[in-house]
């Protein structure tokens, strides 16, 4: 990777704008559209428009890159951008880095020859994520629960990335903590650390002595049935992506208080993020030989 490239960072949320501040720092120039939200950022060159864009040796797109209607995921700025519109200068063969990349983004750049590259799909940066997801986990029921964690009864439901870093947490806190999976495998590394395992199919009937709840599974796996199993006050946080692993509809009917925190390493950990990220697109960078 060369010691100096022009990198543009469009859209995002505060960890593209912690990002492009880590690139800046690093020697890069660093042009930024559509983060003007944020307010001035240090080393960095703020556009009012793509122009230039051409020019980029990388351009970085946010985590998620776009929005419904082909619009680029840019909630720091203040008015729509359709991602046609930042793409179209480009240059066949320019690389452009993304998160979480859709379909309309993914047809975009095959028309115009861009190397695209999805770094939420890269397991290093999945990894590094699970971390601040796990701690934001934690601060919201420790911030929502009238107990403490030490003692509580906790089910983490999936025992990939996520639920190994916040089961582990978890037990550190003093926390009773249950791990249920679908894969054997998963359940016996489980109660190798020390957890108690549950078959993720089989939950009815065995959900009510739990005071909290934590989903990382990104399908159905809380429905009326189990949800109607919780004891009162049991607190559920729903970790998984859209669309998520609860009925919130069954939810609201039962008063089941469910919270579904989404993106969770942008907000409580903006910097740490934008530093996974930061590390990600280098290894890309590298690994293309830019």
């Amino acid at each position: 990777m060369r010691h100096e490239l022009n990198l543009w960072v469009a859209g995002g949320d505060l960890r593209q704008a912690k990002l492009a501040e880590l690139l800046a720092a690093d020697g890069h120039t660093v042009h930024t559209w559509a983060l003007e939200g944020h307010g001035p950022l240090t080393g960095v060159q703020m556009e009012t428009d793509p122009a230039g864009v051409e020019l980029a040796d990388c351009l970085i797109l946010p985590l998620p890159a776009e929005e419904e209607g082909g619009l680029l995921h840019a909630p720091l700025s203040d008015q729509p951008h359709k991602l046609e519109d930042l793409l179209s200068p480009l240059r066949p063969g320019q690389l452009v880095c993304a998160g979480m990349v859709g379909p309309n983004l993914t047809a975009l750049a095959a028309q115009k020859g861009l190397v695209l590259q999805d770094y939420f799909a890269r397991e290093e940066l999945a990894v590094a994520n699970a971390v601040p997801t796990a701690e934001g986990a934690i601060q919201i029921a420790l911030e929502e629960l009238p107990i403490t964690l030490h003692g509580a009864r906790v089910l983490v439901i999936g025992f990939g990335r996520v639920g190994k870093a916040l089961s582990q947490r978890l037990a550190g806190l003093g926390a009773k903590v249950s791990v249920a999976a679908r894969k054997w495998a998963d359940l016996a590394w489980a109660e190798s650390c020390g957890y108690c395992g549950e078959q993720t199919e089989h939950l009815a009937g065995w959900l009510c002595g739990y005071d909290l709840v934590v989903n990382t599974v990104p399908a159905p796996v809380l429905g009326l049935t189990e949800l109607s199993d919780l004891k009162p006050g049991c607190l559920v946080i729903d970790l998984a992506s859209k669309p998520g692993g609860v009925d919130f509809d069954a939810a609201a009917r039962l008063g089941v208080k469910v919270i579904w925190a989404l993106s969770l390493p942008g907000k409580v950990a903006p910097v740490t993020a934008g530093q996974c990220i930061q590390t990600t697109i280098y290894n890309i960078l590298r690994e293309l030989g830019v």
